[in-house]
């Protein structure tokens, strides 16, 4: 191991944390809550000594060769500097705010021994320097966060995690496939080292390498939340914890997003194909989560669409720095701040969720409305969040995703100038206005159900409800707001010298000259998007979106159809049809293998005729010694039972038995052999261990066992 060795102690120490933590559980709750609010704080300090070393020497690197054979490599530039503070500072607050969130759960240690390994390994992410050091930590991570899914262990979150660990299975397998094959191609997985390497064999393998960008892409897609595979986000985010679900979406989405910026600006820069691809995905992601959140009841399950939807943002930032080549100063920096207004903006509104779930144990808007009429502190933190998120201007939200819109809009101009169509860009800007409008639309909703209406039975049991949570939780919940506001207010001393630290990851560049974001030509978008968020709030959520129960109660209808739904629509009906075919089309061809079955049938038959053969030989053969050389005085035949030790053993036990009969048993002697029990118990054993020796689950014990040792002797050496 050779380098800076604060990257290795920022990767290892939650890692560590985890074990104590644990422990600390076995002997007293309070202790295991300390240890683990101590840890979080300590790794953000960890962190921020780090960012400290990097502003006076420069990127640092960790380098441990041999690890895992590939060996391991972490690097820390201006953007992986950015995002690992913005991990660790995530992982503070919800530390913080988990101590009173599960104060009534079971299983805690379990919990926050998998939530420590996750951030360890999620920051290993961040800090990769190669793709097979992101693998490694990626599928840590990944496996890890499945523990928080099914926490509950509640039916709703044992399926909803089933989908989870299924697309990170799946997707991490199609990511190591297109690792291997772009390692085979261009002969290394470093970060800084791909774009020279690829550029001399494009031109002659091109096809090797796109296919191994779009295995890279469907395995890192996954972990975003990208159309299609964003199955996973609904479901899993109104099953696992509030703490869990601000780190599933502010976060580990974004280790899918660094996956996919990596492959758009290391291995396809400025490749316009490319680009076109990720900013179409994008988009149909960016509306469609939008679209879903309209329709949703659920006020985790409208924030987890709400991801997605933003998810999609980044994405079509993504694809407009391919798509702008050189010029890409405006989207690389819109990329990089909606990615940080997102994490930070889903802190805030996922622990708020939490909040009112911790007290009402409920997340339907039906129930849970008028909760927060008299919770002005609860209030005004989450309009903070739905106000930075909807693009309104003063509020962070808006300084990015105009960033965004007028990187669109500076594509179509230069179309317009090089006399090429306009109209897809053109209504790809319209799709992104129309989406910032319902963003505002499902936000009011939120907001509307519960802050300003009144639930129709239980109002008076929610206003007089002032103590519903602790100092430490509203330590967590204000800390981020005030980031957020000071971030929106001043985005020239704050956002700006974000982008200006991180953009160099995207290869991006400071604008020639100073971008306004208060001039009309921008405030014009928002004012757009809020016009149609408008419109949509009050044309189509209370038109139609709102009735009345039987009771005559005005309330949220769930209009969304439940067979429009991917995974059952598609996805397993597909596999299963697949599946099906495949295993029908390999038994049909060992069907039709004739020639192959009559030749084994023959051998076999031959096979048995010689062993029969052989048999009736060696009786013969026998028959001639015993009559001849070996012929018994007695002609008494023997025989022999068990083996020499079993004999043995059972001729001196039947002796003892022969004593017990004469003297302690001669009205009950023991009639039993023991020479003949234990030929038996022999025989029985023998036969046993040919069964199990010719199993399949006995192979594949052996090979199991073989693979650990391997590993261990990999992880050992």
């Amino acid at each position: 191991m050779n380098g800076d060795f604060e990257l290795f102690h920022v990767i290892w120490f939650p890692f560590a944390a985890a074990f104590l933590c644990y422990l600390a559980g076995k002997r007293h709750k309070m202790i295991r809550d300390r240890v683990l609010q101590f840890s979080v704080v300590l790794e953000m300090g960890l962190m921020l000594l780090a960012a400290y070393r990097y502003f006076g020497a420069g990127e640092l690197e960790f380098i441990w060769k041999g690890f895992c054979m590939r060996g391991l490599y972490l690097k820390l530039d201006g953007f992986r500097l950015l995002y690992g503070c913005v991990a660790a500072f995530m992982w503070m607050m919800t530390g913080i705010f988990s101590r009173e969130y599960f104060c009534h759960y079971h299983h805690r240690s379990r919990y926050y021994f998998f939530y420590l390994l996750t951030l360890g390994s999620t920051l290993g992410v961040f800090l990769s320097g190669d793709l097979y050091t992101t693998f490694i930590f990626f599928e840590i991570m990944s496996l890890a966060s499945y523990v928080w899914v099914v926490h509950d262990e509640k039916p709703a979150a044992m399926k909803a995690g089933e989908i989870y660990l299924a697309i990170a299975v799946v997707g991490g397998l199609v990511m190591l496939m297109g690792l291997l094959l772009l390692y085979d191609t261009v002969g290394t997985l470093r970060m800084s080292e791909l774009y020279e390497a690829v550029k001399p064999v494009m031109q002659e393998k091109g096809g090797r390498i796109y296919a191994a960008g779009l295995c890279m892409l469907f395995g890192f897609g996954a972990k975003a939340g990208m159309f299609p595979l964003h199955i996973w986000l609904p479901k899993a985010h109104p099953v696992a914890p509030a703490p869990a679900s601000a780190l599933l979406s502010g976060i580990l989405t974004k280790t899918g997003v660094f996956g996919v910026l990596v492959v758009s600006a290391e291995i396809f820069r400025y490749d316009p194909q490319w680009g076109k691809l990720v900013l179409y995905l994008g988009t149909v992601t960016m509306f469609a989560g939008a679209f879903l959140a309209v329709f949703s009841v659920d006020l985790k399950r409208t924030l987890a669409c709400s991801s997605m939807s933003q998810i999609g943002f980044i994405l079509v930032g993504a694809g407009m720095t391919e798509l702008l080549g050189t010029e890409n100063a405006l989207a690389a920096r819109g990329t990089i701040l909606h990615m940080i207004n997102h994490s930070m903006i889903k802190l805030i509104l996922f622990m708020a969720a939490g909040v009112v779930y911790m007290n009402l144990h409920a997340l339907d808007l039906n129930e849970i409305r008028g909760f927060g009429r008299r919770k002005p502190f609860l209030k005004s933190v989450f309009l903070m969040g739905a106000l930075s998120i909807g693009g309104i201007p003063g509020w962070s939200g808006y300084v990015s995703k105009t960033l965004l819109h007028e990187s669109i809009v500076e594509y179509a101009a230069e179309l317009s100038a090089r006399t090429e169509p306009v109209l897809w860009i053109r209504g790809i800007e319209w799709i992104f206005l129309l989406t910032g409008g319902m963003t505002i639309a499902y936000m009011t909703k939120l907001f509307a159900a519960v802050f300003l209406e009144k639930h129709p039975l239980r109002q008076k049991e929610y206003d007089t409800k002032t103590a519903y949570m602790n100092k430490e939780s509203v330590f967590a919940l204000l800390v981020p707001a005030v980031l957020l506001v000071l971030m929106g207010f001043f985005p020239y001393g704050t956002m700006n010298c974000a982008a200006d630290l991180a953009q160099s990851f995207l290869h991006g560049k400071t604008p020639a000259h100073a971008v306004h974001y208060f001039s009309f030509v921008n405030l014009k978008g928002a004012a757009i998007s809020l016009t149609i968020g408008v419109l949509v709030y009050f044309g189509l959520i209370r038109r139609f979106l709102m009735g009345k129960d039987e009771k005559g109660d005005v309330c949220y209808l769930n209009l969304w159809p439940r067979w429009l739904d991917l995974e059952d629509l598609i996805y397993r009906p597909v596999f299963e049809k697949a599946s099906a075919a495949l295993f029908g089309y390999v038994c049909g061809l060992a069907d039709r293998m004739y020639l192959v079955q009559i030749f084994l049938k023959v051998l076999l038959e031959l096979s048995a005729f010689f062993c029969r053969a052989c048999d009736h030989l060696m009786d013969a053969v026998l028959l001639a010694f015993r009559s001849t050389t070996h012929k018994s005085r007695t002609e008494r035949h023997v025989y022999l039972i068990g083996s020499m030790f079993s004999r043995t053993l059972g001729k001196i036990l039947d002796q003892m038995v022969r004593i017990v009969n004469y003297t302690i048993r001669r009205k009950n002697p023991i009639e039993r052999s023991f020479v003949v029990t234990f030929a038996e118990w022999e025989e029985m054993m023998r036969r046993t261990n040919r069964l199990i020796s010719a199993s399949l689950s006995f192979g594949l014990m052996l090979a199991a066992i073989g693979l650990a040792l391997t590993l261990v002797y990999l992880l050992w050496w």
